[in-house]
């Protein structure tokens, strides 16, 4: 895919596709997007690195960055056509690198034959003044929770005969992979996804320890719920939490997300977050278990 011109006035920068060394520069432009948009940078060098290994996820023609010298100053990326990411530094904000960006999106996106291209921004941030502006339409709304520091962490019982038990390996990622996914197709407009996709940010993630999966069995000793937490700093991130359907309304959820924070705080996170958003209807849920809201967030959507 041919590339654009950059804006008039920044011919001198240059644009190209990330290689794998461009990890820690896109996590600092990333960080720097998100004290600006959210209040506070959330994000890890890990999180760029697993993402980078999915296996639908090609760098060389799904990811474009645009220096200043060895600076990156604004970048994006697009997966399987359908979610981007992409962010402007703010010190170089209103010169039209967003725009830039933007058509490369839609141009990346439509090449792979995609009909719809959105991504998630945090709710009245400038980047969702961009989209709005642009024409985009809003989807679903994204909220982040957090369990506070110095919570006490209730304890949530068990059905009898159900347990919980610890990742051993093995097959236990493909078993992950499995309820997450089972549960998470029930959302509207989700794309499925597979395994090689997802083990890079779950069990082969960089760092990753058994005791950041956890699964809850049932009698038979059927795997029938699970939950899966990352350490970040001082804060334990549950990045996915599902119940298999059948089994749902047994509490099983609210004990995954006890044990969750526990685990957490003894490896010493001093909080714990995760997110959720509209098309799920668990807000209650974590509200439940003492969670409160800290952001919002919306994902906003461009029919191409």
């Amino acid at each position: 895919m041919d590339l654009k011109p950059l804006p008039a006035g920044l011919e001198g920068l240059v644009a190209r596709p990330h290689t794998v060394g461009d990890a820690q520069a896109v996590c600092d432009l990333v960080a720097a997007t998100e004290v600006v948009d959210a209040g506070e940078a959330a994000i890890e060098v890990e999180d760029i690195q697993g993402d980078w290994a999915r296996s639908s996820f090609d760098l060389a023609t799904q990811s474009i960055g645009v220096w200043d010298g060895d600076r990156l100053v604004a970048a994006a990326e697009i997966f399987k056509g359908r979610r981007a990411d992409a962010g402007v530094h703010p010190d170089l904000r209103g010169r039209g690198l967003g725009t830039w960006l933007a058509d490369w999106v839609e141009d990346c996106a439509r090449s792979t034959g995609s009909r719809l291209v959105g991504q998630t921004v945090p709710s009245s941030s400038s980047a969702e003044d961009f989209f709005r502006a642009r024409g985009c339409r809003e989807g679903w709304t994204s909220w982040v929770l957090q369990l506070p520091s110095g919570t006490a962490i209730e304890p949530q019982p068990l059905p009898p005969g159900y347990a919980l038990r610890e990742f051993a390996g093995g097959e236990d990622g493909r078993t992950t992979f499995r309820l997450i996914e089972d549960a998470f197709n029930e959302w509207p407009d989700r794309d499925p996804s597979k395994y090689d996709d997802w083990a890079p940010r779950g069990p082969l993630r960089p760092g990753f320890e058994p005791w950041q999966i956890r699964f809850v069995t049932d009698a038979d000793g059927t795997d029938v719920g699970t939950c899966y937490t990352i350490l970040a700093a001082d804060t334990g991130y549950v990045d996915a939490i599902a119940v298999r359907r059948d089994q749902r309304g047994l509490g099983l959820a609210r004990a995954l997300l006890a044990d969750a924070f526990a685990r957490a705080r003894e490896h010493g996170a001093s909080v714990s977050e995760l997110s959720t958003d509209s098309r799920t209807g668990a807000l209650g849920l974590y509200e439940h278990v003492g969670m409160k809201v800290t952001q919002t967030w919306r994902h906003w959507m461009t029919d191409l």
